[in-house]
């Protein structure tokens, strides 16, 4: 671009750069962010401008460029997953001591359970699951006395294998 163009172009942003400064305060909240619009608004203006023919005043062209602007990047903005500083949050986070009780006790259960036959996981595992005795045997095709002498027997089994 021509010295001629570019001096206008400075000129006519300096007389007017109140309106983009406007836009900014519309579309962000916080100083860096204003700043950061301003200069994509001023960037995008610059490239536009020797296409501004003058049939509106430089104000309302300016108006447009910078609302078009800023609504754009505001779509794009929400697009994206905003994320939050740590630091500002933690304050927040209650911290409590980890009890690995519960689960080191799923652990030797599954351990034990692995030692069982077939038949007799699917017995715990009906079980566990707060399955009664009848639904158990409908399940597994057994009788229901049945049912619950394998599981006695096996919660029989299950603690001589927790508790050699």
């Amino acid at each position: 671009m021509n010295k001629e163009l570019e001096h206008s172009f400075v000129e006519q942003l300096e007389q007017h750069q109140n309106i983009v400064h406007k836009v900014c305060r519309l579309y962000t909240n916080n100083q860096d962010a204003h700043n950061d619009l301003f200069q994509e608004i001023t960037i995008q203006l610059w490239r536009a401008y020797p296409k501004f023919r003058g049939d509106a005043k430089f104000s309302t062209w300016m108006y447009r460029v910078g609302l078009n602007t800023a609504i754009t990047l505001y779509r794009k903005s929400k697009r994206r997953i905003t994320t939050q500083q740590f630091d500002t949050i933690q304050f927040k986070i209650k911290a409590d001591e980890y009890d690995d009780t519960e689960e080191e006790q799923l652990k030797l259960l599954y351990k034990a359970v692995h030692q069982l036959n077939d038949i007799e996981k699917a017995l715990v595992f009906l079980y566990l699951e707060d399955k009664n005795y009848k639904e158990i045997s409908e399940t597994m095709g057994i009788s229901e006395v049945n049912a619950r002498v394998k599981m006695n027997r096996v919660k029989n089994k299950l603690r001589t294998i927790l508790n050699p």
